[in-house]
């Protein structure tokens, strides 16, 4: 919901990777937590290792002495901030974890969660909840953090955000002034035709759709438009339609539904809406759209998703949601905070885990920096860079979805100033998939899995930006699908998913 490029492009590779990388997540192994050490052992306060999705950034010990000087007097603990680059964040925590590297409160990603429980990475949090997570346990949802258990215990906490996405798309509004195009008409993806059909005819070099990701192929138009038609149970390899369809699961691709969708993103890129090259292009659609190569592209939907992507494009633009938002387990697990089984003390950690979904004046420093010098308040609520500052020159700058509770912040200036009430109720009303809470265990099918994702990485791309004609490519790939081992993979999710029934319903 900030001001900050950076926060869509992180989100975006998580939600690439989550999707098709998705780990497993029954048979895991339980963390033993590591007798807590006395803090103030040697007369020394016990400091607390905190690494992230980040990049190192000017003002960095600033903004940490900020936070202890809170911190200290709180719990009797410091913490040491630890941005680690996205690129290389699997394998720097890897290491870290591995070697018994000095590690407290990490970022986990859905993609990774089931994979580091397994390994007995992430210390289970239940009985530490009990004695200093009351503010924790006030703040969260009891349906979303059940959500993230595996094999009935928590091992992370999902940071408070978005819970739910509705599929949407965001269009240019200079453009659609520009043509009069009357946006309360689209009510389906067939209504875009028209709209696609008048931005072709008469702004040549434009595209009228971009790939969000350029050919990613879990983040492709056909995806985006599936939000609310299936739950992906992680992987969209097995999907459960309808979110109900009395747990049984489905193959995705033989459904109707699914080849329409592809025989409709076809025409439009037959008929030019659609850059000839989006299957393999790399640019994002905020990138091309920036440049002025792009009118729009589909996006899950969410409060405040204009004013996110205007910063990030330089356009204002007009968003159209297409169905009611859903909630899933990915939309849950795909960003929460753990502690790892390297902590001394893990009871500390947790306290300061518990500080960042109660103490606003705590996640203010963490999310937006110093007062003054990061940012300035326009009104009790709202805040804006510092007069002369932008995003690219602040000595800080982070993502407020990465810790605790982001509706206890400031509102940073392009949202509405009810923004967070507005994504709270967003999340209240959507509808619950009755798998929620469910996570796939892909190791007893792990090798029929990487056979798999590698069809899919093969085909899916091209059948969904419309450049392989699903007639000719959607047999292709379904056989060697099956060869693969999809049935497999679908047989062995509909047995994980009945014995889950079993015990949640």
């Amino acid at each position: 919901m900030r001001k900050r490029k950076r926060v869509h492009w992180v989100m975006a590779a998580t939600l690439m990777s989550g999707a098709m990388l998705s780990a497993c997540s029954s048979g895991q192994s339980e963390s033993t937590s590591p007798a807590p050490s006395d803090s103030a052992a040697n007369g020394k306060l016990y400091e607390i290792t905190m690494a992230y999705p980040g990049t190192g950034q000017k003002d960095i010990a600033l903004v940490q002495d900020e936070v202890n000087k809170l911190v200290k007097d709180k719990i009797g603990a410091t913490v040491k901030l630890l941005p680690i680059n996205f690129g290389a964040w699997q394998q720097q925590t890897n290491l870290m974890l591995s070697s018994n590297e000095k590690l407290d409160i990490m970022t986990v990603l859905g993609n990774e969660y089931a994979t580091r429980v397994a390994k007995g990475q992430l210390v289970a949090l239940d009985d530490l909840l009990a004695k200093s997570g009351k503010d924790i346990l006030n703040a969260i949802d009891p349906a979303y953090l059940n959500a993230t258990k595996i094999n009935g215990k928590l091992y992370a906490l999902p940071t408070i955000r978005d819970f739910a996405a509705g599929p949407g798309i965001l269009m240019r509004k200079d453009l659609i002034d520009k043509y009069k195009i009357d946006v309360n008409g689209i009510k389906t993806y067939n209504d875009l035709e028209q709209v696609f059909k008048t931005i072709k005819d008469n702004e040549p070099g434009l595209s009228p759709l971009v790939p969000l990701s350029g050919g990613s192929i879990n983040l492709t138009f056909t995806d985006l438009m599936n939000t609310s038609d299936f739950d992906t149970l992680d992987d969209s390899i097995g999907v459960l339609p309808g979110l109900d369809n009395q747990f049984k699961v489905a193959n995705l691709f033989e459904d109707p539904q699914y080849l329409d969708r592809l025989n409709l993103v076809r025409q439009w890129y037959l008929k030019g809406y659609i850059p000839k090259e989006a299957a393999t292009m790399k640019d994002t659609a905020q990138t091309l759209m920036s440049a002025g190569k792009a009118f729009a592209y589909f996006c899950r939907i969410k409060p405040g998703i204009e004013a996110q992507e205007m910063t990030a494009t330089g356009q204002q633009l007009v968003a159209v949601q297409f169905a009611p938002p859903v909630t899933q387990t990915s939309n849950i697990t795909i960003l929460m905070q753990g502690i790892a089984h390297n902590s001394k003390n893990p009871e500390k950690a947790l306290q300061f885990l518990n500080l960042l979904y109660s103490d606003s004046k705590l996640l203010n420093i963490l999310d937006y920096g110093i007062e003054g010098t990061h940012y300035v308040k326009t009104s009790d609520t709202m805040i804006d860079f510092p007069q002369g500052t932008t995003a690219a020159t602040s000595g800080y700058t982070n993502s407020s979805i990465f810790f605790g509770n982001q509706l206890i912040t400031y509102v940073f200036k392009g949202n509405e100033p009810d923004i967070w009430s507005k994504l709270k109720d967003f999340n209240q009303k959507a509808k619950k998939s009755k798998a929620l809470g469910f996570i796939f265990n892909v190791d007893p099918v792990k090798t029929e899995s990487a056979s798999v994702t590698n069809v899919l990485n093969q085909y899916k791309g091209g059948l969904e930006t419309g450049t392989l004609d699903p007639k000719e490519t959607l047999p292709k790939m379904m056989d060697k699908l099956k060869a693969s081992g999809l049935d497999k993979i679908i047989a062995e999710k509909q047995k994980q998913l009945d014995a889950w029934a079993k015990n949640n319903q």
